[in-house]
């Protein structure tokens, strides 16, 4: 147990104890590999979604992870955001009576009107449903669905998505339109299912500009008319070419800024002669931060 505190030692953030690491490594956790869990926690971490609070877990099929964000964070994260006023969701049966329209507001935007909605027993089967975000300045946010467009979820390849959609559907229904509602109203760019392969870690001398050949052309090629083909990438260098860029839009540039982003957000992923996956995951750590930092970025400008 003390060996295990100390090897997740730096998942631990915010309320999130060592302790808890363990235990969900050996919950909701118990079906990644290490480099898997690893990386769920980084993610975590990154976004400050704690897993204990059923706001954000990891999926594990056919080697794949794949990270899902809960109704609990979306909810916790509008409630941070200024003016928010809370939200309503509502599940629409066959035997309701239900009515709504669009209104064009003064800047020339339409929004939502649900004129009625009533009901007695017995209602009958969901055919659809609505969840409504209130934000202080703005005309409210509804998101309008129809049952067939979640039926996906219940043929599901994933096993316990296909479960919990089959077995629960109005609570997923529900809890579905909610996050879709939020996330548009307060600006929560963080996506309900991130898929990730079985990610490893990137060495900081990886980042290195390789040296530069001094390459003089014989007069032969100077003299011969030959159109250059651009060279193709392999995914390996597209994928540290994206890397690179992700750093830059984040404003991290240089081989030491590189390295104390790694050492802060990663540093039990970092090994030598990166993989393909393991630049991949590197990468989608980093499309974390660059959401985090847009959602900022756009609250900022709510406030001005």
């Amino acid at each position: 147990m003390a060996n295990q505190l100390s090897v997740y030692q730096s998942f631990a953030f915010g309320e999130l104890t060592e302790t808890d690491v363990v235990t969900i490594r050996e919950t909701i956790g118990k079906d990644c590999n290490e480099s898997q869990f690893k990386l769920f926690m980084s993610i975590a971490k990154a976004a400050g979604a704690n897993p204990v609070m059923n706001e954000i877990y990891p999926t594990v099929r056919q080697n794949q992870l794949t990270v899902q964000f809960g109704v609990d964070y979306f909810v916790r994260k509008a409630k941070e955001t200024e003016g928010y006023q809370g939200y309503d969701v509502q599940l629409v049966h066959e035997n309701d009576d239900f009515k709504m329209h669009q209104e064009k507001d003064e800047d020339g935007r339409y929004y939502v009107v649900i004129d009625e909605h009533s009901w007695g027993f017995p209602r009958g089967k969901v055919i659809g449903g609505y969840a409504i975000a209130y934000k202080t300045g703005f005309k409210p946010f509804t998101v309008v669905m129809e049952v067939e467009e979640v039926e996906h979820f219940r043929r599901s390849n994933i096993g316990m998505q296909k479960t919990m959609w089959t077995n629960y559907f109005n609570d997923m229904f529900k809890k579905h339109m909610t996050r879709r509602a939020l996330k548009a109203a307060f600006n929560l760019n963080f996506d309900d299912e991130e898929q990730i392969e079985n990610k490893g870690g990137v060495t900081v001398e990886d980042y290195k500009e390789r040296e530069r050949k001094d390459i003089t052309p014989t007069q032969e090629v100077i003299d011969t008319p030959k159109q250059e083909e651009p060279k193709k990438l392999t995914p390996t260098e597209k994928a540290r070419a994206e890397m690179n860029a992700k750093f830059k839009k984040l404003g991290i540039v240089g081989k030491d800024a590189i390295a104390a982003y790694i050492e802060q957000h990663a540093p039990d992923l970092v090994g030598k002669n990166p993989t393909l996956t393991q630049l991949t995951g590197l990468n989608d750590l980093l499309d974390m931060h660059i959401d985090l930092k847009e959602a900022q970025e756009s609250s900022a400008d709510s406030l001005d």
